[in-house]
């Protein structure tokens, strides 16, 4: 696939994505997600590939849907023709089973895109980003597991308050809430990413991706002796992999491991 609202750079072990429709602060389309969502596969199909970093040209990172775009458009005499072309990928599915995924939030980031990050599992926000969950001032309810996500980051209180209320919260908020995991300086945005990136190539893509299933499947779950069954289930098949021996004998001689 061509692209032309993203841009595509791997750099490293490391795929930054870039959405690219800075003049309309990288408001959200079918087209954008399409591309989104090959950019994702191109990238979890590349062995060379460790991590993917999802970011925003220009000032903001994601406005939302574009009104026109997902909106109006939907309203009008074509929207059903329009309805029957979208991507229909189950994009949180997809997140979920991909390779560890960054958000590097270089700005505003409201609608769907803050729900579009929420499943991701680093979020990165420069000091100048902002938040919102505008949904209830469309006339809209959240979605792409939103509300599950969004509770699962800043609990019931905080969960509530951004959805009902609309309003947007800064990156100091944020921070303290537990949206994002840091924040930086706006110059520093893409250095504190890749640093993140850098981490996880040390690690073996293998156990990371068992990793993201566990958390997935047992972060909500109060049965303990069934997130023990499927974390005692994966340790088993751990001891097995090329990645334990060497993980094991990197020990020994006292070396870094390389699983790359």
């Amino acid at each position: 696939m061509e692209y032309e609202q993203i841009l595509y750079e791997k750099r490293g072990h490391t795929v930054i994505i870039t959405m690219n429709r800075p003049e309309r602060l990288n408001a959200w389309t079918w087209k954008m997600a399409a591309e989104r969502n090959d950019a994702f596969r191109r990238a979890n199909a590349d062995p060379e590939v460790a991590s993917i970093i999802l970011t925003g040209a220009g000032r903001g990172f994601c406005a939302g849907a574009d009104v026109r775009d997902a909106f109006q458009r939907g309203l009008d005499s074509q929207g059903q023709a329009r309805r029957e072309e979208r991507d229909t990928t189950n994009y949180v599915e997809l997140v979920r089973t991909s390779k560890p995924m960054i958000a590097a939030v270089n700005g505003v980031c409201v609608g769907v895109g803050l729900t579009s990050i929420l499943p991701m599992d680093i979020i990165i926000a420069s000091d100048q980003a902002r938040f919102g969950m505008f949904f209830v001032k469309m006339g809209l309810v959240p979605e792409l597991a939103s509300t599950y996500f969004l509770t699962q980051r800043v609990g019931f209180g905080m969960a509530s308050d951004m959805c009902l209320t609309g309003r947007l919260v800064d990156a100091e908020e944020a921070l303290r809430t537990g949206l994002v995991q840091k924040v930086v300086p706006h110059e520093q945005l893409m250095d504190a990413a890749m640093e993140y990136a850098n981490m996880l190539a040390q690690n073996p893509d293998r156990q990371m991706g068992w990793i993201k299933e566990l958390i997935t499947k047992n972060g909500a779950n109060p049965d303990y002796n069934e997130v023990m069954r499927l974390e005692h289930g994966r340790i088993a098949e751990c001891y097995s992999t090329p990645e334990h021996r060497e993980a094991v004998a990197a020990f020994q001689e006292k070396r870094p491991a390389k699983f790359r």
